[in-house]
């Protein structure tokens, strides 16, 4: 492999759109291109995307990239080797022929409260949080696969006669995209399901049981950094690409942000927010509403085991609750908009939005929770509002890091952050006076593409190790804390009573 004329192929696929990025052998990007994805909203908070739809929506952003790498002067067949990014949780179910038997169930969807009721009713949420790390929960695979085992005559058909094929988005892309000649996921992934023994790295049989669901096809879990195939992505490349690194997107993003050791975190600020803590190659178990997952993984390393375990707090809506009041209540044209409305205001009027629109998640795993405004009042306008909307970003990121501190005995430092609301500088001025430490911004806008490719070099080895990675990353904005942030603090106390009172 010609080292100084290889290049990686990010793909980005989430909720929204798919990403596809171009990386050279100095991590810089040298060509981008993004395409939307239709999300389908039912009643009953059911929400759904069409797996074809996905496979399609990912080979046109890859074809536009390729397109704009050879408008400006590269060349394609220099492109060696991928890597894929995904939202996590969403799944899809299909057939040996490669037949979706439903459509993808996306992470935001609650169809499967009752079958977490019953779950926690027959007593199994231990056994559940002490093998996969995670709660019983919608926001996981394992329950809403469940209710379409229990619900959808095909899906239950095909799970009796071993004909179920299960795979979260990275395993559903890479049987596609390799004609189903390659049928793995990564760690990270697999982490996500419900059924993943994070001390074992292995499809727990008892879970499996448990659930009903000793019949699924369940893809072979890999580390992040590994050989899972080679494609030509339906022939946009006159060549076979290697596929070389998976990774869920915000596993991608912190390792794309340098969460390399243990005590580093990062927030992804998205539809939702992942907030992950490295906490080294041992399973740290939480006891304040964290879930214990996996944050990324290598092929064995020299001394230690291949895998960073983490803690995560996941925030349910984030931009979301942006997009509601720009969509439903007309409040702005442009999400853009917020900063400067935000900042128009000295307060936020003494409004809080509790943005449990598919329930509140870590801390306090809310889930069957409604959204709520409290402290209207006829002075209220519409600047206080977007103010208060931006506000619970940065409330749910600081009730996450508090629990995290007291998991781990370990003060953050200071906290990464990346993502569509990472260009908002009111929000990142708010967290860091809230958080009283240095917010970091590397201004990279697809930071978990980035995340993936460095995954996917490190295979190839056009990244040598760690340090080579860590010797490439540019310079930063760091956002330092206001030491006078009286006011800062007196509106947290409002959240936490906001959050306490109004259910």
């Amino acid at each position: 492999m010609d080292i100084q004329q290889s290049f990686i192929l990010a793909v980005d696929q989430g909720t929204s759109s798919t990403k596809t990025l171009i990386f050279d052998e100095n991590g810089q990007v040298v060509a981008r291109a993004s395409e939307p994805l239709k999300t389908h909203y039912y009643g009953d908070g059911y929400v759904e995307q069409e797996p074809e739809e996905i496979y399609r929506n990912v080979l046109t952003s890859v074809g536009k990239c390729i397109g704009g790498f050879a408008a400006a002067g590269g060349n394609p067949h220099h492109i060696s080797v991928a890597g894929i990014s995904n939202q996590r949780e969403t799944f899809v179910v299909w057939n040996k022929a490669g037949e979706p038997l439903y459509n993808a169930v996306v992470w935001q969807c609650k169809r499967s409260i009752d079958v977490c009721e019953r779950l926690k009713a027959q007593g199994h949420e231990a056994l559940i949080r002490e093998k996969t790390g995670l709660f019983i929960d919608p926001y996981f695979s394992g329950t809403k696969l469940i209710w379409l085992a229990e619900n959808v005559a095909s899906v239950q058909q095909a799970i009796q006669s071993g004909n179920a094929y299960f795979g979260t988005i990275d395993t559903w892309l890479l049987y596609r995209l390799t004609n189903g000649a390659c049928y793995f996921t990564d760690y990270t992934n697999a982490s996500r399901t419900l059924f993943f023994n994070l001390k074992t790295l292995l499809w727990d049989t008892e879970l499996l049981e448990l659930f009903g669901l000793s019949g699924l096809n369940l893809p072979e879990p890999k580390p992040s950094s590994a050989f899972f195939g080679e494609s030509t992505f339906n022939g946009l490349f006159d060549h076979t690409v290697q596929l070389t690194a998976m990774i869920g997107d915000s596993h991608a993003a912190a390792f794309g942000e340098g969460c390399f050791s243990s005590g580093t975190a990062k927030a992804t600020l998205g539809t939702g927010c992942s907030i992950i803590m490295n906490v080294g190659d041992r399973l740290t178990e939480s006891q304040y509403g964290m879930v214990s997952t996996i944050c990324w993984s290598t092929e064995e390393r020299p001394g230690r085991r291949s895998v960073d375990y983490a803690l995560e707090g996941v925030i349910v809506s984030c931009g979301a609750t942006i997009e509601w009041l720009k969509n439903s209540l007309g409040l702005f044209a442009n999400s853009r908009d917020t900063e400067a409305m935000a900042t128009a205001v000295s307060d936020n009027g003494g409004v809080y939005i509790i943005p449990a629109f598919s329930g509140l998640g870590a801390p306090h795993w809310q889930m069957a929770r409604k959204a709520s405004i409290s402290g209207l009042t006829f002075g209220t306008a519409k600047n206080h509002l977007a103010r208060a909307a931006l506000e619970s970003i940065s409330y749910q990121i600081k009730d996450v890091i508090v629990a995290m501190e007291k998991d781990t005995g370990i003060p953050l430092a200071e906290l990464m952050v990346n993502g569509g609301i990472s260009s908002n500088q009111f929000v990142l001025q708010f967290l860091a006076d809230l958080l009283q430490k240095p917010v970091v911004n590397k201004g990279m806008p697809d930071v978990s593409a980035q995340g993936a490719a460095y995954l996917a070099g490190l295979k190839a080895g056009i990244y040598t190790d760690l340090a080579h990675l860590q010797r490439l990353e540019a310079g930063k904005a760091i956002i330092q804390p206001n030491p006078n942030n009286a006011l800062v603090m007196q509106s947290y106390e409002g959240w936490l009573n906001a959050i306490a009172t109004n259910q």
